[in-house]
């Protein structure tokens, strides 16, 4: 990970720190994505078993570089109980629902190239659908949506957005950005959705704080 800079250097020991100095037991953590460098699901057992090993109840959805990753069933099997998996799904917790997707770049962004995007463009909308759906069916008092690309810059949002506003979404946590690229992200409130970037260097490894129920 030094790749993103010197702010890198012994991070697992610095998330640890400050993960258990400020998570508790019976706190509810949102990961997402990019848990492992690993290529296989045997490879990312170490991180998985790192995470597992930290406080709280952990969501967390699949990141770009989780080439880890293999089905839904083999994942839920190889992550211990205080690991949950939010994958075309939804869950609650405590009165908090969670929902949400990988996500992909999306039209208008520098980055987006229509030929190459716009099929997993399509994909992430109906992949969200599926989650908003099942988060529909659960009883909660308040919802977070969780995405790894970011749904949203300073500049412009995505149909993502509209989406998980018009679910009743009020809370948008997402990753993906680092070093120069975190100049784009957007944070605060809009059309009603309080958004929060919280990539690791960009929160300096330490959780940070979305609700407080």
């Amino acid at each position: 990970m030094d790749i993103f800079g010197p702010a890198w250097e012994n991070h697992a020991e610095k998330l640890a720190r400050n993960w258990n100095q400020t998570v508790r037991e019976d706190d509810m953590v949102l990961v997402c994505g990019d848990l492992s460098w690993a290529n296989t699901l045997d490879e990312a057992a170490p991180d998985l078993e790192f995470i597992e090993s930290l406080p709280g109840t952990k969501f967390f959805i699949r990141g770009n570089h989780d080439y880890w990753f293999s089905s839904p069933s083999k994942v839920r099997k190889a992550t211990g109980d205080s690991m949950k998996l939010v994958r075309f799904d939804a869950h609650t917790f405590r009165g908090v629902g969670v929902c949400g997707i990988r996500a992909w770049p999306w039209p208008g962004l520098p980055e987006y190239d229509e030929e190459k995007d716009e099929k997993h463009w399509r994909r992430a909308q109906i992949r969200l659908s599926l989650s908003l759906d099942e988060l529909a069916k659960l009883e909660w008092n308040v919802a977070i949506a969780m995405f790894h690309y970011p749904p949203v810059t300073r500049e412009a949002s995505s149909e993502l957005c509209n989406m998980i506003r018009e679910a009743g979404v009020s809370h948008c946590v997402y990753g993906h950005l680092h070093a120069d690229a975190l100049d784009t992200a957007f944070e605060g409130e809009r059309d009603g959705v309080q958004y929060h970037c919280v990539s690791a260097d960009h929160v300096d490894f330490t959780p940070a704080l979305i609700l407080k129920m």
